[in-house]
């Protein structure tokens, strides 16, 4: 699996999407959701970009930023599922297919994405 870091990477690059969010109280869960990947707590970030979504299911940068947080918990099919959500939104979009293209590799080279090795479960308190 690729390092927590390059994943990490990937999460925060998909910021530059924060204008598909309209409302200042959804670009702050979508941030919280980043500070919680930084912080390797997937399941608080999970739960932020789900709602992002719950208010608006078209924003391809939550939809991208929930397949990141999926692929590291080791959500196989539900990453592949907001993946394409994520490319269907915004097709064009380079770093959601660049995002799209390593998750393939990772599956194709047999290296099934999940926790990091070595770190403990981020349950939400």
């Amino acid at each position: 699996m690729r390092t927590f870091g390059k994943a990490l990477f990937l999460v925060i690059f998909a910021g530059f999407l924060f204008a598909a969010c309209s409302s200042p109280a959804l670009e702050k869960q979508m941030k919280f959701g980043i500070w919680a990947a930084e912080r390797n707590l997937w399941d608080e970030a999970v739960f932020r970009w789900k709602r992002v979504l719950a208010a608006n299911p078209d924003s391809a940068a939550a939809h991208n930023n929930l397949a990141v947080a999926c692929e590291k918990k080791g959500l196989v099919e539900e990453a592949r599922k907001e993946y394409e959500l994520a490319l269907k939104l915004a097709p064009d979009n380079a770093k959601v297919k660049f995002n799209y293209t390593k998750f393939k590799e990772s599956l194709g080279a047999g290296d099934k994405p999940g926790p990091a090795k070595g770190k403990e479960k981020n349950e939400k308190k």
